[in-house]
């Protein structure tokens, strides 16, 4: 059978680097990778990081690896919960990692984790689209809240959800309206800003953008200082997370919510019905997103086909509650202490 050093004749590289490519991604560049993979494919060379298969002789080791951004984001939680079931009702064992909203440390894990897993759910990935593709080309890989061409993946209806959220503020009364921006590097973020741009459009309303801010409570906060430079009526944050720490800091320089302003999350995490005010917000299905994921994923690992290029798209739907409320004739305060 060929081996790594008819593949590296091939691709023009050595040995070592045709390792490299397979079981560490990290360590080779993306062009090299690729000529490593074309040259692989072209003499017959199969190994385990291409096929996600066991070595013959070997057994799998029912493991997966679930990677998320930000393990304090309580959005993770129940995806988290509904991947577990998911995974343990197949009778696999799954390993969290926690990659701090860095794309290094994203790969790192990965790195670590390829061997000893049948394969990934990669959430809210902070790595580009070509290094996604890449990884998917060595073990099953699913990626979750976020859409990468060639690449299988479950998302919400970020589309449908924003509408909603837009609409339920026009029809407040709400003419203008700031969208707190979520990390640069986030797909969630960029689908969230196009979707209320157009909505906008569609619905005669003005919208603005904030700068990106990360995806937390204290981003929140950091958001509401700006937006106090140039208020609007109303606000769409990229994340719950967000939306509290804006509230809060509103609230601290007098500026009432929904009074002055009117204030809608996006994913009905934990914690969004329990702040006060309570917080109207899209939720996501996140339970479903972690556990049809992994459903997805181990049966790609069992043989199936991936059909790649569709979306596993879930649905979302408004959530209500008292953060938001009609326009009123004085405006939005610019009260500060």
């Amino acid at each position: 059978m060929p081996s790594i050093y008819d593949v590296a004749r091939v691709a023009g590289v050595s040995a070592s680097t045709v390792s490299r490519a397979f079981a560490r991604p990290g360590r080779v560049s993306h062009q090299t990778a690729q000529r490593v993979f074309a040259a692989a494919e072209e003499v017959g060379y199969r190994s385990t990081h291409v096929t996600g298969s066991p070595r013959p002789g070997t057994a799998r080791t029912s493991m997966i690896a679930l990677v998320i951004a930000d393990i304090r984001n309580p959005v993770y939680a129940d995806m988290v919960r509904g991947a577990e079931a998911a995974a343990a009702e197949a009778g696999y064992t799954m390993l969290l990692a926690h990659t701090q909203e860095s794309d290094r440390k994203e790969r790192q894990a990965l790195e670590r984790a390829m061997p000893s897993v049948d394969g990934i759910v990669l959430s809210s990935s902070r790595m580009s689209d070509s290094a996604i593709r890449m990884l998917a080309k060595q073990k099953p890989m699913i990626v979750m809240n976020r859409a990468v061409t060639d690449v299988a993946s479950v998302v919400p209806d970020n589309p449908r959800g924003i509408r909603r959220a837009a609409e339920h503020l026009g029809e407040l009364g709400h003419r203008t309206i700031t969208y707190l921006a979520g990390p640069e590097a986030s797909w969630a973020d960029g689908m969230r800003w196009r979707s209320l741009r157009e909505a906008g459009m569609e619905l005669e309303l003005t919208i603005r953008r904030s700068t990106s801010h990360l995806p937390t409570i204290q981003g929140g906060e950091e958001a509401a200082a700006e937006w106090l430079h140039q208020p609007t009526p109303a606000v769409i944050a990229y994340n719950d997370q967000m939306a509290i720490g804006f509230v809060r800091a509103l609230r601290r320089q007098g500026v009432s919510v929904p009074g002055d302003v009117s204030v809608v999350g996006f994913d009905n995490s934990y914690g969004a019905a329990l702040v006060t005010p309570a917080l109207t917000t899209v939720e996501a299905p996140l339970y479903s997103l972690g556990a049809t994921a992994v459903n997805n994923l181990l049966a790609f690992s069992a043989g199936a086909v991936s059909q790649s290029n569709k979306l596993v798209v879930l649905p979302t739907r408004l959530v209500v509650r008292d953060s938001t409320a009609p326009a009123t004739e004085k405006g939005t305060t610019t009260k500060r202490r």
